[in-house]
Formats: C-alpha cells, sequence, structure tokens
C-alpha cells in the first residue's frame, strides 16, 4: 500500500488526473480551519482515496501538557476526513505559551518518557483513535540520556499501547549523525509495532572539520542507502503502508509517483 504526501500544489493534478495510488497522507494543521477551499479540495479527494493524517503540532514531549484546543481541532479532522492512521511526532514545540516551528528533540530519560506517557495517553483517549509515533532526525545527543532513542521509542509504545511510523530517511540520517548502527535500530523493534513506514530525500552538509552533517530536509529523491534500508525494513515488518514525503523544491505530481513507485520492488519480493 504505496502513498504520497498530498500537497496543495497537486490538488489540480491529482483531481484531474485520479493516479493510480493507494493513498494519500495529510498535515493535520494545515487543514484545521473549517470551510476553507484547501480543505473542500481534500475533501473532495478523500471521496476517491483513503488519507492518514500526520501531525506536527500536538508537542507529546511538552512538560507543559496538551493544549485541549488543538485536540478538539484535530478530532473534529478526524470526523470529516475519517483516516485510516493517525500519527504524530517524538518532539515537542511548545512551552509557556509560545509555539515554536520546529520538532525540537528532548533527553531520553524517565522524566520525558512519563511526559510522553501520559501526553500520548490523553490524546488517545481524547481522539478515540491509536497514535502512531514517528521516530526524528537528529543532530545533537543529550548528555542527559540514560536510553537510546529505539528503546525509549519501545518504551512509550509498550506503556500507552501507541505504535510506531518508522520513518526510514530519519533512522538513516540521526545513525549517520551519531555513528548509531541502522540496521541494529530497525532489529531491535518488535515487529507488531510498525504500522507504517516514511521514506524522503535528505541534505548532505559538509562541516568545518571535513566530516558531513545529515539534514532530514524533504526536498530531493531517495538516496540508494535509505532504499536498501527501506528494504530490510519491509523485510522485517511487512507490507507495512509506505509514503513518501516529499516537502521542499516540490516537483510534479508524476515526479512524486514514479519515486513512490521504486517501493514496489520491495512489496514484491
Amino acid at each position: 500500500m504505496l502513498g504520497i504526501g498530498l500537497r496543495r500544489e497537486h490538488f489540480a493534478a491529482v483531481l484531474e488526473q485520479q493516479p493510480q495510488i493507494a493513498w494519500f497522507e495529510i498535515i493535520s494543521e494545515n487543514y484545521l480551519h473549517k470551510g476553507s477551499a484547501n480543505l473542500q479540495n481534500v475533501l473532495q479527494i478523500r471521496e476517491s482515496y483513503p488519507m492518514s493524517l500526520h501531525g506536527v503540532g500536538l508537542s507529546l514531549g511538552s512538560a507543559d501538557g496538551l493544549e485541549k484546543s488543538q485536540l478538539q481541532y484535530i478530532k473534529e479532522l478526524i470526523t470529516q476526513i475519517d483516516p485510516f492512521l493517525v500519527s504524530e511526532h517524538l518532539s515537542w514545540s511548545t512551552i509557556g505559551g509560545m509555539y515554536l516551528p520546529d520538532l525540537l528533540p528532548v533527553p531520553y530519560n524517565q522524566q520525558a518518557l512519563e511526559i510522553f506517557t501520559n501526553n500520548i495517553n490523553q490524546a488517545q483517549d481524547f481522539l478515540q483513535r491509536e497514535l502512531l509515533i514517528e521516530n526524528p532526525s537528529s543532530y545533537l545527543e543529550f548528555k542527559g540520556s540514560k536510553l537510546a532513542e529505539v528503546d525509549f521509542l519501545i518504551s512509550i509504545c509498550k506503556k500507552t499501547g501507541a505504535k510506531i511510523l518508522l520513518d526510514v530517511n530519519n533512522i538513516y540520517v540521526s545513525c549517520h549523525n551519531h555513528q548509531w548502527d541502522a540496521e541494529k535500530y530497525i532489529q531491535a523493534i518488535p515487529s507488531e509495532l510498525v504500522k507504517e513506514v516514511h521514506i524522503a530525500g535528505h541534505t548532505k552538509q559538509q562541516l568545518e572539520n571535513g566530516s558531513h552533517l545529515l539534514i532530514d530536509t524533504h526536498d530531493n529523491h531517495v538516496c540508494q542507502e535509505v532504499w536498501e534500508l527501506y528494504n530490510k525494513a519491509i523485510a522485517r515488518f511487512g507490507k507495512v503502508p509506505t509514503l513518501l514525503e516529499w516537502d521542499e523544491k516540490l516537483p510534479s505530481l508524476n515526479v512524486l509517483l514514479d519515486e513512490i513507485n521504486k517501493a514496489a520492488y520491495a512489496y514484491a519480493e
């Protein structure tokens, strides 16, 4: 089941072409205003395709707790879209009433585990939906971390009943940046926890010391190394729904369709 992220730049092409694609993902926070033209286009496309909701604003790692109005907006969107998957990020983005335009990392320790557990339980109870939690791309590690990222993510799922949106590109990026073992990361996850996979492109940035930092930019083709890691993920977790993310420097719809169709080779094996 292969899908792509639906962006407003492609609404007209999707409605006209009715492409051979299994599903679309939309970013929840882009469609919280009732009656907007963009939402009406999404609802029209939804008549022909299954959709998932992918959130970027719940701030599940926030010690301030969840914003109730945000939860209510998402619940109303769920009622309208009836998504087959609802996902969020292993991150935080709000503090003291301020909203920060990024998915910020947390230390992997007991305090953060309790915060995520409480917030995810609250969100799932309110939304009456299972959440999938996406592993992040990261560029630093906290000295206060007591758990490996993958163990932290697994612990959250065991405590809340949430599942995992496994972003293979994020694994590749983070493992390169921190010199973790990407295959061990994948093998550590119980197969029943992964319910969706993301793939995307990234950017290589050279540092002053001559080394390279990988940045999760979602603005180009999936590299060969990520495809190879994706093949290993599908071999372990089965043919779970797979989505191509491409958010910047958007190409034509046909380019996105050609890119996600490369995943069909792993599905066929």
